[in-house]
């Protein structure tokens, strides 16, 4: 369903009237307009499906003789609305898969994360649609997705704790396996903030994993 600038201006002009405010001061009259206009970005992806990201650009490069690596993207940098304050979260996505028939490209994998971000969300559940958008995207054999932000309700407001991250992570088919798990673990482990780095690093789980040398990492370059 397209957004409905009209109604969003409209609205945002009802609530600077209700919280005190007058909506045709100067400062504050091309505010319901520049709201509607940031609107649109940030909730393009409701009702979109992220997969349609990674099943319109994949492709099969030797896949019988690849499906073995594990395809690691780390720092993938998103922002979110919390549905329950509507207030930013934003942070960085890492994500790993071992591929099935099909490897997306890595600006897909980018796209999937935003497409899935950019709705009212919950950090949680923010995670698991990422992770079943690689899933059902790709056929991957396995997923495991985590995403590491700071929440606007918790730095802005209540607490007021501006430091605080908070990190979640949601596993698919092989990669729910604790040994596979632990080692995507180590390959995205250096995108993670330190804490959780060295928290998953003296895990029993990590300890005990094999090293697999056909894993690759990929990352990002900044523009």
């Amino acid at each position: 369903m397209p957004i409905d600038s009209d109604r969003i201006e409209a609205a945002v002009a009802e609530l600077l009237a209700a919280i005190g405010d007058d909506p045709g001061r100067e400062g504050l009259r091309e505010t319901p307009r520049r709201v509607a206009s940031a609107y649109r970005e940030l909730f393009a992806g409701v009702g979109r499906d992220p997969a349609e990201a990674l099943a319109s650009r994949s492709d099969f490069p030797d896949s019988a003789e690849r499906a073995g690596e594990v395809v690691v993207l780390r720092g993938i940098e998103f922002r979110s609305m919390c549905e329950h304050h509507l207030l930013p979260f934003f942070g960085e996505a890492h994500v790993a898969y071992l591929p099935g028939a099909r490897f997306a490209g890595l600006g897909a994998l980018a796209d999937a994360v935003e497409i899935a971000a950019a709705r009212p969300q919950l950090q949680e559940r923010l995670t698991e649609d990422v992770a079943d958008a690689l899933l059902s995207g790709l056929g991957a054999r396995g997923v495991l997705v985590v995403l590491e932000a700071a929440h606007g309700c918790v730095s802005a407001r209540g607490p007021r704790q501006g430091s605080a991250r908070t990190v979640t992570l949601a596993a698919r088919g092989a990669l729910e396996d604790p040994v596979r798990r632990a080692e995507a673990m180590r390959l995205i482990g250096g995108g993670l903030g330190p804490a959780v780095a060295r928290a998953e690093a003296t895990a029993p789980e990590a300890a005990t994993a094999p090293a697999d040398p056909e894993a690759r990492i990929e990352t990002p370059e900044r523009t």
